[in-house]
């Protein structure tokens, strides 16, 4: 009984304190952009096209998935759009904004397009890439991006 007890609390305390990381993404960019902190004010307007190039002039190109529960739900918090407006958005902008697939189709259209910039999954970062900082912090640190 007493151990039957204590490993119902272990699996407790495993659940709820392990990380989700279910929604968890980070911002990343092409290795030859300088940009290595944003606020989170001035990436909302960077995805909602209201800023279009970088401080050294080239310019934004946004990679987003054509499918992703947690990039959408990221995008929806941090521009604070509806999901009928976040698409009207990217209708609009099909100029400056492609629709890939997967996180590997982000990493390598970021990493060959200069000015690039996607949101990938934490676990699909590699080093073809630069993770940015958004208010100072890095993906996994609370405060990174609204998740």
């Amino acid at each position: 009984m007493r151990f039957q007890r204590l490993a119902a609390l272990l699996a407790f305390l495993l659940t709820f304190l392990t990380p989700c990381f279910a929604h968890h993404m980070a911002v990343v960019v092409d290795k030859d952009n300088n940009v290595g902190n944003v606020t989170s004010v001035h990436l909302s307007r960077i995805f909602r096209s209201e800023v279009k190039k970088w401080p050294d002039g080239k310019a934004i190109v946004l990679v987003l998935h054509k499918d992703s529960a947690g990039e959408t739900e990221t995008l929806q918090r941090l521009i604070k759009m509806s999901p009928g407006e976040l698409k009207a958005l990217i209708a609009a902008h099909k100029d400056t904004i492609q629709m890939v697939d997967s996180d590997a189709d982000v990493l390598k259209i970021v990493q060959s397009t200069p000015g690039a910039i996607g949101l990938v999954d934490v676990r699909s970062v590699d080093n073809t890439i630069n993770v940015v900082r958004v208010d100072g912090k890095l993906p996994m640190e609370s405060g990174y991006l609204p998740h």
